[in-house]
């Protein structure tokens, strides 16, 4: 499991060794880091370091100093590196040593030398980012800003590739949060530890592949987010044992579709029952029972009250919207649910019945909307967020709304939330923009409710890892089409490689 923290955790684990004098050292091991991620991102694109050009961006502070050491060290290797000196303030040991290897500086203090600037970086195979730091804060400052705006208007296969100096210059360490104008790395090398506004939505989208520089810091107190990694899989993705029936394995009960949203239902059944539980439990009208029994023919379905079926996890809303016997049905879940305390995945249609709760009356419920849903919900509860500023701070958002609903609440994104009452955050960014389809959602609403069922361990933990499932499913085949409809059948395959060939419990 990842775990990511602070800026400000990340400099109190640093501090011990620089009161001890090891500054040196610590920049020796993050600039030789950042020299390899650089000689990488050439290789991969068929380039030699001997003869190839690298433009450096170079800011104030030590951030700056980790760059200018490491283009020194590409200079030595026969590279053509060029610092482009954003600040007057450049650390003066790395900059004399980078110009002792040979490489040229060009100072930005004249508007019309943004030009010579850009024109540099355009023409380089690399640009290095090392302007900001984990220490910076409100973005980047004119002349660098327009300059940095400049450079990333560049697209395409005449873009040069760009590597971040511990972080892209503008994503805020801790947050995520964006402000002004930031370069959109290919590759970012960071250092002593994962910096959580790296696995931070809109600042991950920023950051490309991360690589961790490991300083020898000792990372003291929680995390500030933490994330499941392909070995967590293996080890959370249920097992039956050999005595277990149908009823142990998990039934999964499931209040979807409607008339006018059938699809809703089929896809979120078709899931859960992918994933292998005991039994998927079915309440809506006959049509879409119907259609259900030709796609899925295990499934139970009814038009039972949900007073009258047992069941170990429900799911409610996808596709209820405009049905009134869905709709109650969903009412008397929640209702009951406060004294039953079955684990209960709200969606969609059935998100606008939650109420706030300071009583623990929610703690069973994950809800899971995008941020446009996120936005009504908050201010039903008297919380004004538009969807703009969850988007701008999901995490935070999150984060909030797990508070004022004492619910987990699952945000839906490029890098989905995961945030509990108590404080638990999950960031995952399994998927990809092949996701974002009609009907996606649906899908991962099944998944996590089958996984509920089937015993999942704690709801953020569950809640975690129902999204990094539902997001390997489109890594599975990267190059084809993909629509809702595709995914649950995916499932079974994507499934046995993540577990190998673990075997059954006894």
């Amino acid at each position: 499991m990842l775990s990511a923290y602070s800026a400000a955790s990340v400099r109190a684990a640093e501090q011990p060794l620089l009161d001890a004098g090891h500054g040196a050292e610590l920049m020796r091991r993050a600039a030789y880091g950042l020299t390899m991620g650089i000689i990488s991102v050439l290789r991969s694109r068929g380039r030699a370091v001997y003869g190839a050009r690298v433009a450096i961006l170079v800011g104030s502070g030590n951030n700056g100093g980790d760059a200018l050491y490491a283009g020194a060290a590409l200079a030595a290797r026969g590279a053509r590196t060029t610092a482009l000196l954003t600040s007057a303030r450049s650390h003066p040991e790395a900059l004399a040593t980078f110009r002792n290897a040979g490489g040229r500086c060009l100072e930005l203090s004249l508007e019309t030398e943004k030009a010579s600037f850009c024109a540099e970086a355009w023409a380089s195979d690399v640009v290095l980012d090392g302007i900001l730091g984990t220490g910076s804060r409100g973005g980047l400052r004119e002349p660098a800003a327009s300059v940095v705006a400049e450079l990333d208007r560049l697209q395409g296969a005449l873009r040069p590739l760009v590597v971040a100096c511990d972080l892209p210059s503008g994503v805020d360490a801790s947050t995520g949060e964006v402000d002004g104008p930031v370069l959109r790395a290919d590759l970012t090398v960071t250092f002593g530890a994962h910096k959580a506004g790296l696995l931070s939505s809109p600042g991950e989208q920023y950051a490309g592949e991360v690589r961790l520089v490991d300083l020898g810091l000792d990372m003291q107190g929680a995390p500030e987010l933490r994330r499941l990694e392909a070995a967590d899989l293996a080890v959370l993705l249920p097992a039956p044992h050999n005595s277990d029936h149908k009823y142990t394995r998990g039934v999964a009960g499931i209040v979807a579709g409607s008339a006018r949203y059938p699809g809703a239902a089929l896809l979120a059944v078709a899931a859960a029952s992918a994933c292998g539980p005991g039994m998927v439990r079915y309440l809506g009208p006959e049509p879409v029972a119907a259609a259900l029994a030709l796609r899925n023919p295990e499934v139970v379905s009814s038009q039972d009250s949900p007073l009258e079926v047992r069941v170990q996890a429900w799911l409610l809303g996808p596709g209820i919207d405009g049905d009134d016997a869905q709709d109650e049905r969903a009412r008397d879940i929640l209702l009951a649910g406060r004294a039953a305390r079955i684990p209960t995945v709200v969606d969609a249609g059935a998100l606008g019945l939650v109420q706030a709760s300071d009583d623990g009356g929610n703690a069973h419920l994950v809800l899971t909307p995008h941020a446009g849903e996120l936005s009504r919900l908050l201010q039903r509860c008297g919380v004004a967020r538009s969807r703009a500023e969850i988007e701008a701070s999901p995490r935070a958002a999150a984060t909030e709304a797990a508070t004022v609903l004492g619910a987990v609440v699952l945000l839906k994104g490029p890098t989905t939330v995961v945030a509990d009452p108590l404080g638990a955050i999950y960031t995952q960014a399994n998927g990809t923009a092949r996701l974002a389809t009609a009907g996606s959602g649906d899908t991962l609403a099944g998944i996590l409710v089958a996984l509920l069922a089937m015993g999942g361990r704690d709801l953020p933990t569950t809640a975690a890892l129902a999204v990094a499932l539902h997001g390997e499913l489109a890594r599975s085949a990267p190059s084809t089409p993909l629509n809702a409809g595709m995914l649950a059948g995916r499932i079974p395959a994507v499934w046995a490689s993540v577990t190998g060939a673990r075997p059954t419990r006894e």
